[in-house]
């Protein structure tokens, strides 16, 4: 017998609406199964079991009097712990902000609530949200439910630990450099960065970001099925005046040829073999699906945008938290934090503003681009998921890793989407694609991604190794 917190966030909403199921059944359900495997892996550092099951209460009232409550009706989520929630901490792994009391939820919090959504608890973090690992010195580390001596990924780790191990139908992340696509890699699910612009979102706890994070975070679902990714976006995306850069822009665009390109090594980044067998097993999904898909050697530049886009964080970091970094202390991320130093020198105003000019020029070259192809699959790393903490070991390491990590810093800066498709294992290290397309065009990625995901094996929630 299928449990409820085994269910798809789409078969579950359905059957709160059609009362075949209460939200309150479903939410204990879910929290059932927190109890039983978040101790095995830290992903959830925050359970809010009262407030959850009131929730429900409230969400099977509204349908009780005939109401409509809303595409989520019932479906437990979690919320990464670097977004605000009226009277919750918003921490981002940090001690320093232990304290740091929420008092009004983030618009893409309030769109999930909206939504009829059911928080039961907050995701863990690295420091800083900094780094493609989980681990921070006031949550602890979160493990990979799949595997343990591998990353669950980051920043988004806890989330994306959650959902595979059935904590929640549907996760909440952020990426700013692949902080949503990466995780949902490495534990086998798959996960959405959007378009700047695409889903609102505020923090009210703490000061207006800089220009750079301005231009490149965003925030968006991880899931264990496309189906679930496309109904938490659509949830997600619906306006709220706090953001200035939300943009209405319709959530499905007019038809083009379903062309897909396909390029195994942009740049000529380093791929292991397993990478380019996932790659080429996921062309010909596309291709049984309909898609003509066209390898070629090379997409427009991405290790430019990389570069531009560590240039202006740094600047700002330097700027602005040098002194938070000294006070966390955070070994973690204090290393990290030295390692992206050493690789990029401070800039002039001169760089600095070089680097937002030639923006425009890089996603010209990428709009140009998508007017030919629908959608380019590429890796979402020349790696499979990296050991846990690999990326501390050496100087020499971390310049390895953020080599194989082209794909996930090298969009960010144009605003471009990007999602990641899970495709299967290696043994029990999980492999899977990423596809990148226009700008407000995430239908078509996840219309791709509903053709690949089909080729392959159905979705399941992991029992943590």
């Amino acid at each position: 017998m299928t449990e409820l917190w085994q269910l798809s966030a789409s078969d579950l909403a359905a059957q709160v609406r059609a009362k075949k199921v209460s939200a309150t059944e479903a939410v204990r359900a879910a929290l059932g199964r927190l109890a039983a495997v978040n101790p095995r892996i830290n992903a959830v550092i925050a359970e809010m079991p009262e407030q959850a099951l009131a929730a429900a209460a409230a969400v099977d009232a509204t349908i009780a009097r005939g109401e409509d409550a809303g595409p989520l009706a019932g479906v437990p989520i979690t919320v990464k712990v670097n977004a605000d929630m009226a009277g919750w901490p918003t921490t981002n792994g940090l001690r320093i902000q232990a304290e740091l009391m929420a008092t009004q939820d983030n618009p893409v919090v309030a769109n999930l609530k909206k939504a009829g959504a059911i928080v039961i608890g907050r995701t863990n973090t690295p420091a800083f949200s900094l780094r493609w690992f989980t681990r921070n010195g006031l949550h602890g580390a979160t493990l990979n439910p799949r595997d343990k001596t591998i990353t669950p990924g980051g920043s988004s780790g806890g989330a994306a630990a959650a959902t595979v191990a059935g904590i929640g139908a549907i996760g909440h992340g952020t990426d700013i450099g692949g902080s949503v696509r990466y995780p949902a890699y490495a534990c086998g699910i798959h996960g959405l960065r959007p378009t700047l612009g695409r889903i609102p979102a505020w923090n009210s706890s703490g000061p207006e970001r800089a220009i750079g994070a301005q231009l490149m975070a965003t925030t968006g679902p991880l899931a264990r099925t496309i189906a679930d990714v496309r109904l938490a976006f659509n949830a997600m995306a619906q306006p709220d005046p706090r953001d200035p850069w939300w943009v209405p822009a319709p959530l499905v665009g007019p038809q083009v040829p379903k062309r897909a390109a396909l390029c195994i090594a942009p740049e000529g980044m380093p791929v292991q073999p397993a990478v380019e067998a996932a790659l080429r097993d996921a062309g010909k999904r596309l291709q049984a699906a309909g898609w003509v898909v066209e390898e070629i050697a090379n997409t427009p530049p991405m290790q430019e945008s990389a570069d531009i886009q560590a240039m202006l964080w740094l600047a700002e970091t330097r700027r602005a938290a040098n002194a938070a970094f000294a006070r966390e202390n955070d070994p973690d991320a204090s290393t990290v934090y030295d390692f992206m130093q050493r690789l990029c020198p401070e800039p002039d105003l001169n760089r600095f503003q070089d680097g937002l000019t030639k923006r425009a020029t890089l996603l010209r070259q990428w709009t140009m681009f998508f007017a030919e192809y629908a959608v380019v699959l590429m890796p979402v790393s020349g790696e499979l998921p990296f050991p846990d903490h690999d990326d501390v070991v050496s100087f020499d390491r971390f310049k390895q890793i953020m080599a194989a990590q082209l794909p996930q810093v090298g969009l960010p800066l144009l605003g471009l989407p990007g999602l990641t498709v899970t495709t299967g294992l290696v043994g029990t290290v999980p492999v899977g694609v990423q596809i990148v397309t226009n700008r407000y065009r995430e239908d078509l990625a996840l219309a791709a991604g509903e053709a690949i995901e089909a080729g392959g094996v159905p979705a399941m929630v992991v029992d943590p190794a």
